[in-house]
């Protein structure tokens, strides 16, 4: 799902590969000394759309840049489009400070939780409350045979080589660690790469299981999405959220183009929320040869892909953590209280992409 540099020369030749890599993140070369701190190599961000000031621009003037138009649908906010797009759609600043605070909270507490699945999965299995764990500084250990078990550990279940996790408290773990493996929850949080919601996406075989146990997609949520995919539904028909793929970013960290093509309508749109960093966003068309437009997307934006955008290649090249460039002051702010500090600690670094889609 996350991008790599191991493309073949074919890929490298693409224009929509040319422009992954002008946007990603590569640090200079000062291994002279080892001991300074690595800085990111300056790239050239003026080709890069920014809705935040098109909008604003709009709201004064009315004028709009070529290429972009005005979506009126009846929207409580702007809703731009793109002409050489049809089906995309961009709503700068959806979602209030508030809204991206609780959403973020939710992606980091409840999301990752099981029944719904996360990349952590194919090696621990499920794991419950990993964000309070990495709070508390536990260690998830490896629970193996009788050779990890205790009198004490009679809540562990071992048949044959069947293999469990479990969290501990750090000075326990360490008392187990001679003969068990291990890892830091804050570790795993760091490599949380995503979580699916409602209907449970199988990477492996890329399609809907739905033989998979699920919940159905949180109804505040639901009720968020059906509202922002308001401008690009249909006429009379009402958006179903049934799956969400929740997507984690830390820096350095890129999702390759891809095509979002498993859905069986693809006339009702995805609904993708940003939250935290800023990010670059790259849209593309239905070949990796057609040049992408790159756009920043900021926390609280919402992009909508329907129709025949759904049939164009997208993707994440780069995320911003810096405090210049991040832009995540009204979220610091908003997380002020010293119980929201593990979230302004995460997010501060961190991007997390919330998309919504009806299957059926």
């Amino acid at each position: 799902m996350y991008g790599s540099d191991k493309a073949g020369d074919d890929a490298e030749r693409t224009a929509f590969r040319k422009a992954e890599k002008k946007y990603k993140l590569y640090y200079e070369d000062n291994s002279k000394s080892s001991k300074k701190k690595k800085l990111p190599k300056q790239v050239d961000l003026s080709e890069v759309l920014d809705f935040k000031s098109i909008s604003e621009s709009y709201n004064q003037t009315g004028d709009l840049p070529p290429g972009i138009v005005a979506v009126n649908c009846g929207f409580d906010r702007p809703v731009f489009g793109l002409e050489n797009h049809p089906g995309f759609y961009f709503i700068p600043g959806a979602l209030t400070v508030e809204e991206q605070c609780q959403w973020i909270r939710e992606s980091l507490t409840n999301f990752p939780q099981p029944p719904n699945r996360t990349n952590h999965n194919v090696i621990y299995g499920p794991l419950s409350n990993l964000f309070v764990a990495a709070k508390e500084g536990k260690i998830l250990v490896e629970e193996k045979s009788d050779d990890c078990l205790d009198s004490k550990s009679s809540d562990i279940v071992s048949n044959g080589d069947a293999q469990r996790w479990k969290f501990y408290e750090e000075d326990i773990a360490k008392s187990r660690g001679k003969t068990c493996k291990s890892v830091s929850a804050s570790v795993l949080l760091r490599k949380l790469r995503w979580s699916t919601l409602g209907l449970q996406f199988a990477w492996s075989k890329r399609n809907y299981d739905v033989s998979l146990p699920h919940n159905k997609i949180p109804d505040a949520l639901g009720q968020l999405a059906k509202r922002m995919a308001q401008p690009a539904m249909p006429i009379g028909e009402e958006f179903r959220p049934e799956a969400a793929i929740v997507n984690y970013f830390a820096l350095g960290d890129a999702l390759g183009g891809h095509l979002d093509d498993m859905e069986l309508d693809w006339s009702k749109p995805i609904v993708s929320m940003s939250l935290g960093c800023k990010a670059i966003f790259l849209l593309g068309g239905k070949s990796r040869e057609d040049e992408p437009l790159a756009m920043f997307l900021r926390s609280g934006d919402v992009v909508l892909m329907a129709g025949e955008a759904r049939e164009c290649f997208h993707g994440v090249p780069r995320i911003f953590t810096d405090e210049e460039n991040a832009e995540i002051t009204p979220l610091e702010l908003q997380f002020s209280h010293a119980d929201d500090h593990c979230f302004l600690e995460y997010i501060r670094t961190s991007r997390i992409n919330i998309n919504i889609r009806q299957v059926y």
